[in-house]
C-alpha cells in the first residue's frame, strides 16, 4: 500500500515547437496566467530572429488582456493565431511533443517530490531537443508542413 500526502503542489508547463525541430518550454511550480504567456512570448522573441507567428490553443490564459496588449505593442513583430475549437489533431505540441514527453521520455517515472519531477521534466525536454527530426514528424503527423522559403 502506498501512502502519499495530498497537496495542491503542481508543475505547470507552457510549451511550443517549430517546424524546424526546436522546442521551447516555460515551467513553473504555480498555475500559469497571462503574465506567464507574455514571459514566454518575450523569451521566444529573444531566441528567434525576425517576426514571430504563434499558433496556440484556446486556453483562457492566451486570451488575457495583458497578452493582447503585449502583442499589440510589438507592432506586428508577434502575430497570434488560434487553433480551431477542439482540434487536438492539429496541435503538434499536444499530440506530438507533450504525448512523447509523457509516454516515452517520462514513462514509468516515479518522483520523490515536485522538485524531482521538475528536474526529470527538464531532462526529458533536453532529450527531445536532441531529436529535431522527431519534432518535425509531429508537424507532419498533424498534416502541417514547412514551406520552403
Amino acid at each position: 500500500m502506498l501512502r502519499a500526502k495530498l497537496t495542491r503542489d503542481h508543475l505547470s508547463v507552457m510549451g511550443g515547437m517549430t517546424p524546424r525541430g526546436r522546442v521551447y518550454t516555460l515551467t513553473r511550480q504555480e498555475s500559469l496566467d497571462g503574465s506567464h504567456g507574455v514571459e514566454f512570448l518575450v523569451h521566444l522573441m529573444r531566441v528567434t530572429a525576425g517576426r514571430l507567428l504563434v499558433i496556440w490553443d484556446g486556453s483562457p490564459i492566451h486570451r488575457r488582456t495583458l497578452v493582447r496588449a503585449f502583442v499589440s505593442d510589438t507592432r506586428g513583430k508577434v502575430r497570434l493565431e488560434a487553433l480551431p475549437g477542439y482540434a487536438p489533431d492539429l496541435n503538434p505540441w499536444d499530440e506530438g511533443g507533450w504525448n512523447h514527453l509523457k509516454n516515452v521520455e517520462m514513462r514509468n517515472l516515479v518522483c520523490r517530490d515536485l522538485e524531482h519531477l521538475h528536474q526529470e521534466f527538464h531532462l526529458a525536454v533536453h532529450r527531445l531537443r536532441q531529436k529535431p527530426w522527431l519534432v518535425r514528424s509531429f508537424f507532419e503527423q498533424a498534416g502541417l508542413s514547412m514551406q520552403s522559403t
